[in-house]
């Protein structure tokens, strides 16, 4: 049985009629950038994050860089992020002109341990950056107490949690802004780059669409040496397609994920551990595995599709030598990296498939 480690196709294929309607939209009213689909998905997505403005962006790199930059974070200046996460989190920090500062996570969650935050705070710190990665939701009571106790600003990196939940309210609501990422393979995912920042700070909403549109407040007028990162009128029709269905989606994922929880039953796979106060949405199902190399040949042999998120800690990565990081020094973002394995998980996956994995991996 082949089975793909993701794929769009029962999404698209419920959505069809509703794809194309919003394709036909956009290209009849031969408007495509900053438009009424902009402005709709923007409103929308607010209402459903629990936030009083969205402001999209080109990718959600941007939507965090720019949130970032809002804040007047700058050269000179350090970001807590945690050390096991996609490097674009780094990135935006970068971007400012500031420099990240990695923070360990906890092996059971993935996510940032909040009780070694304070030890990596100096006087130049100004932001932490939690990332809820893979879809469960960080620890955000104690981040924010530490944020409130020394001044930080928070910006949450939701990129993979849309709709996630912490103690019944959304990820992207705790700090002073949050960036999403509306990747295509994003449980909530446009047909290109997308993103957007949510906050309940009208200026600071103001200050990141501004810098996302050449730091202009309206046209010919320039307040900020800004970007160019807009959500353009297309993806956001897209969007908007996709938003009602979205805790479909992750309703659908929940299933997956739990029958592989219920299921997989070998000693050498450790499996994803949920804190009671979390709702994940599962974007990413991680396993770890000691022979890890060895299960995913074994999986690829038999037709299922895996990934590795990620293989390279940040750390070790070529373009932060200038961390001055070796390995040996984030033991846990590197055990991770060495562990972990991310089985199939899209919507629409068969009984009959979610099974083949199970059994494949009980087999091991």
């Amino acid at each position: 049985m082949k089975i793909p480690f993701v794929s769009f196709l029962p999404l698209e294929k419920e959505l069809d009629k509703e794809l194309r309607d919003a394709f036909e939209r956009v290209y009849t009213r031969s408007w495509y950038i900053e438009g009424e689909e902009d402005k709709a998905f923007e409103k929308a997505f607010a209402e459903y994050c629990g936030v009083k403005y969205a402001v999209g962006s080109g990718n959600g790199l941007d939507a965090l860089m720019l949130a970032l930059k809002a804040l007047g974070i700058k050269e000179g200046d350090e970001v807590i992020v945690p050390s096991n996460t996609y490097i674009a989190t780094a990135l935006a920090v970068t971007y400012v002109g500031a420099t990240p500062v990695l923070v360990e996570p906890d092996i059971k969650t993935f996510n940032i341990n909040p009780a070694l935050i304070e030890e990596k705070i100096t006087s130049k710190t100004k932001a932490i950056m939690p990332v809820h990665l893979y879809g469960q939701a960080c620890d955000m009571d104690p981040i924010m107490e530490i944020a409130k106790k020394h001044d930080l600003y928070v910006v949450e990196d939701c990129a993979q949690a849309h709709g996630a939940t912490y103690k019944g309210r959304k990820v992207g609501t705790f700090g002073d802004a949050a960036g999403f990422s509306f990747y295509p393979g994003k449980n909530l995912g446009a047909l290109g780059d997308a993103g957007a920042t949510i906050t309940n700070n009208e200026a600071l909403a103001d200050m990141v669409r501004a810098l996302g549109n050449y730091g202009s407040d309206y046209k010919y007028h320039h307040i900020y040496k800004g970007n160019n990162s807009r959500l353009d009128e297309l993806q956001a029709a897209f969007l908007s397609a996709k938003l009602p269905i979205l805790d479909k989606v992750n309703e659908d994922r929940r299933r997956i994920a739990n029958a592989y929880s219920a299921g997989i039953k070998n000693a050498k796979v450790i499996l994803p551990y949920v804190k009671e106060e979390c709702v994940p949405v599962w974007h990413i199902y991680a396993v770890r595995c000691d022979a890890r190399d060895e299960l995913e040949k074994y999986l690829k042999d038999l037709g299922i599709g895996t990934n590795k998120h990620y293989p390279i800690p940040m750390h070790l990565q070529e373009c932060y030598k200038d961390l001055g990081l070796k390995e040996g020094d984030l033991p846990i973002a590197e055990e991770i990296s060495r562990t972990e394995l991310s089985l199939p998980l899209y919507y629409g996956m068969t009984d009959e498939q979610i099974q083949f994995v199970i059994d494949s991996i009980n087999n091991f």
